[in-house]
């Protein structure tokens, strides 16, 4: 059973028992990547690691640096 259908067999449920209906797929998705993002950073805070820019700096430890030429 796909995702769609198992909203449009929750939605029918909850219209026959007389409950509110549940939120459509895809509602709260950036919210969802907004905690894990937050909670990322907490726990870099708590194992006293930088919380932003990780990325960025893991990457130009393993990149060789270009040097600028101007031509």
């Amino acid at each position: 059973m796909g995702i769609t259908q198992q909203y449009l067999l929750d939605t029918y449920r909850a219209e026959r028992l007389g409950e509110p209906a549940p939120p459509a797929p895809g509602t709260h998705d950036w919210q969802v990547v907004r905690e894990l993002r937050d909670r990322r950073a907490f726990r870099a805070v708590l194992a006293e690691r930088p919380a932003r820019g990780r990325i960025r700096l893991a990457v130009r430890r393993w990149l060789p640096s270009r040097s600028r030429s101007t031509c």
